[in-house]
């Protein structure tokens, strides 16, 4: 991929973050499942950190060694016409350097966590990131993540953490990232109240079954991007674990099976 690519790249998923419409990503974790989604028209694609991990038998939280990650991500980037954005967790103890190397294999976004770091330390890791974006010459898209709401204590008073949350994530906005990523949002007036702190299309959240809105709800709140994280590959995993349980209970494979690889 040629410079002027990559910058066309990250150009794309920028705009699709600004634009009126909602970013729905279907998080993906290796190259056949990349091509699935990106066969139903997928404008772009999020890479999932957790899934990858597990693909390969490592739990999450940087267990997997960077260089395997890596290299998955490289595939799926290889593999697909359109912008790909990796999850690289906290970044593996130096955020700009591990940007860098995303950048390298045609990354031109990612989730960075704070993991409730102190503050001058997780602006400084969101700086050092795009810092990489810019010494490639592309806006690099980073999706600066705060765990102020799914590490907050359980008897914290909510406004309390929703406050937190807004806090940090305003200061990852100043300090240049274009979107804030806040897992654990999925009442619709906490979405929205931190949305409007926010301002228009500044906020992403996850879908959780059972719990999340709706994407275009989401997007009349002023949401910018909704991802999946590790829910899509546990969607496959339980469509392929009910389907052996059928057929080792005496049945056979679901007749609407298509030949997806």
């Amino acid at each position: 991929m040629t410079k002027n690519d990559l910058a066309a790249r990250a150009r794309t998923l920028l705009d699709l973050h600004t634009a009126p419409e909602i970013l729905t990503l279907a998080n993906v974790w290796d190259v056949v499942s990349a091509q699935v989604v990106a066969a139903t028209g997928a404008r772009a694609l999020a890479t999932a950190s957790h899934s990858i991990a597990s693909s390969f038998g490592y739990e999450d939280g940087e267990n997997i060694p960077l260089d395997l990650h890596l290299d998955m991500v490289r595939r799926i980037v290889q593999a697909v016409d359109v912008p790909v954005t990796m999850d690289f967790e906290a970044g593996y103890g130096n955020p700009g350097e591990t940007a860098r190397r995303a950048i390298e294999i045609g990354v031109v976004g990612g989730n960075l966590e704070d993991q409730m770091k102190p503050l001058d330390e997780a602006v400084e890791a969101v700086r050092a990131v795009l810092e990489a974006g810019r010494s490639a010459g592309i806006d690099f898209v980073l999706n600066a993540r705060t765990d102020a709401v799914v590490r907050a204590d359980k008897n914290a008073p909510r406004t309390e953490v929703i406050d937190e949350a807004i806090r940090r994530g305003r200061a990852f906005l100043d300090a240049g990232a274009p979107v804030v990523f806040v897992p654990g949002l999925v009442a619709r007036d906490e979405i929205q109240t931190v949305a409007d702190a926010f301002g228009p299309r500044k906020l992403t959240v996850i879908s959780v079954p059972g719990v999340s809105l709706p994407a275009s709800e989401l997007q009349a709140l002023g949401v910018a991007r909704v991802s999946t994280g590790p829910f899509t590959q546990r969607v496959a995993l339980t469509a392929l674990q009910d389907a052996a349980s059928a057929l080792l209970g005496g049945g056979v494979l679901p007749a609407n099976t298509r030949p997806l690889n």
